[in-house]
């Protein structure tokens, strides 16, 4: 980046593409125009005094956190007190911005670079709200939904047809479940899925005890048609409520199944995921480490 007048055809870059600065004057900066390029990493290098620190700190984050603090309300403002505009004359292409501190901090085994930086809260808020989750096993981009829309995509793809509604409760774990089965019975549920195969339950019912097994409980069986929504959006909401949020949709004669999640969820093979929050990404917290 060099310092000093910028000929007219230099502006016609798009705003978006660079920040241009005109006439700054702090401290050692003596009225230059320059332009930045944006989504770049941009160094700033020259002489002890030759006005680098100026233009980084006291001219381009000044301008922009004077901004930021405008777009508060007059009552928000007066806790912060008032932020002199820097002497300069303009400067346009000017995004949010961040300032990290540099200095000497004591050695801790536990310091991270982020934590050093001072940029690890930023990082894990960023990826909290604006990251998206993509699943382990099938590499598919999780997905979740609302109960309205998880009724509607039935009745679009099942029109007409029979499905069972299945609420999953062990997935690829070990155990006989004799006791679960039992639970299942009592509540009233006859049929259950262990292992992809549909089967009644039977008193004292068990699996191999060594053996990984995934078992749903059938909720409901029935024939997909709009007239029928009131009892799908009951079955649906029990099923939600069996299967912690998950429920298994399979057509009759068929052993291909799709799942729904009100929560983020792989498509293909139903794992799902809590959502995502700051402290996911926080090696002190039981849920990040």
């Amino acid at each position: 980046m060099q310092e000093g007048a910028v000929s007219s055809t230099d502006w016609e870059v798009s705003e978006a593409a660079q920040i241009d600065i005109f006439g700054a004057r702090i401290h050692n900066l003596k009225n230059i125009d320059l332009s930045i390029p944006r989504n770049k990493l941009v160094v700033i290098t020259g002489l002890s005094g030759s006005g680098k620190s100026s233009l980084a700190f006291d001219t381009i984050y000044a301008e922009g956190q004077r901004r930021y603090i405008e777009t508060f309300s007059a009552y928000a403002r007066q806790f912060l007190g008032g932020m002199e505009r820097p002497d300069v004359d303009k400067i346009t292409g000017l995004s949010p911005v961040i300032s990290i501190e540099q200095k000497t901090t004591g050695k801790n085994p536990r310091s991270t670079v982020g934590t050093i930086t001072e940029i690890y809260d930023f990082l894990r808020l960023l990826y909290a709200r604006a990251g998206e989750a993509f699943s382990y096993v099938s590499g598919e981009k999780m997905v979740k939904w609302t109960d309205s829309q998880i009724i509607d995509k039935i009745l679009s793809a099942y029109d007409g047809k029979q499905i069972y509604i299945l609420a999953p409760m062990i997935k690829g774990r070990k155990g006989h479940y004799k006791e679960l089965f039992e639970q299942i019975r009592r509540k009233g549920y006859i049929n259950v899925r262990v292992d992809g195969e549909l089967t009644e339950i039977r008193h004292n019912m068990k699996v191999d005890r060594y053996k990984n097994h995934f078992i749903e409980v059938v909720i409901d069986k029935l024939k997909v048609d709009p007239k029928e929504r009131k009892r799908l959006e009951e079955s649906i909401k029990l099923a939600m409520k069996q299967g912690n949020n998950l429920v298994m949709i399979i057509e009759k004669d068929k052993n291909e199944a799709r799942y729904f999640s009100r929560m983020l969820m792989c498509p293909v093979s139903g794992i799902s995921y809590n959502e995502t929050a700051p402290h996911s990404f926080s090696f002190n917290s039981p849920q990040g480490a």
